[in-house]
């Protein structure tokens, strides 16, 4: 891998790659085209209707070159919340990380700085879920009433802030979708705070940054008002 690639992937030198011939694109509607298609993907997921596109042998073969994802989706590793699954797509259409409770450190950043920076996706989605676990596990611990050993302890930390943020309610199931809609929410305000290339990008309408959520009885994918 050369340097430069190298480099842009782990987020070692997010000022200099912002200053590459590949910031200078910017296509405001891209975002938004990008969106509409992860939405009827999923909507064909939802109804049961699914394609399930570019899987075929001949798909693989043209992507051996390179690849030309139209958006970068940022999930919980949650095996339930597939992202190439709930918005019917295939090889090659999702940049797809996935970490539990979508918590950001320096990988998950250049990860998707990479994807911005040299894919060139228009649209990163951060994706909760309903029934998150990660997050559950930080209500309990937040309450007293949990206690998690060894680095499971650094996701608790992560996602406590939102935890602490929500206001509480009576019904369980949504308090838990309100942590899990407030995690998404925040993630992706700390992306933009912790990434110049992300922020800069935004700026520059050439990214849109979109916070959502994923039922898992409907299937469906909501996209989230911000605050």
């Amino acid at each position: 891998m050369p340097e430069l690639t190298r480099r842009a992937f782990v987020g070692l030198t997010a000022t200099a790659l912002v200053t590459t011939p590949a910031a200078a694109a910017a296509d405001p509607k891209a975002a938004d085209d990008a969106w509409n298609r992860l939405l009827e993907g999923n909507s064909r997921f939802v109804e049961g209707r699914q394609i399930h596109p570019h899987a075929t042998g001949h798909w693989r073969e043209q992507l051996v070159d390179g690849q030309h994802p139209f958006a970068c989706v940022l999930g919980c590793a949650d095996s339930r919340v597939p992202p190439e699954i709930v918005f019917d797509d295939g090889l090659g259409d999702i940049f797809t990380i996935r970490a539990a409770g979508e918590v950001l450190d320096s990988s998950v950043i250049g990860s998707i700085e990479y994807a911005v920076e040299h894919l060139h996706v228009p649209l990163v989605v951060v994706l909760g879920h309903a029934g998150c676990g990660a997050v559950s596990a930080t209500i309990d611990v937040v309450r007293g009433k949990g206690h998690v050993t060894g680095d499971i302890s650094t996701l608790v930390r992560t996602i406590e802030p939102a935890v602490r943020a929500t206001p509480p309610r009576a019904d369980e199931r949504q308090f838990l979708a309100a942590c899990v809609a407030e995690q998404a929410r925040r993630t992706a305000e700390i992306l933009q705070e912790r990434s110049v290339i992300i922020r800069d990008a935004v700026a520059r309408n050439a990214l849109g940054l979109v916070a959502a959520s994923y039922d898992l009885s409907s299937g469906r994918v909501v996209k989230l008002d911000k605050h």
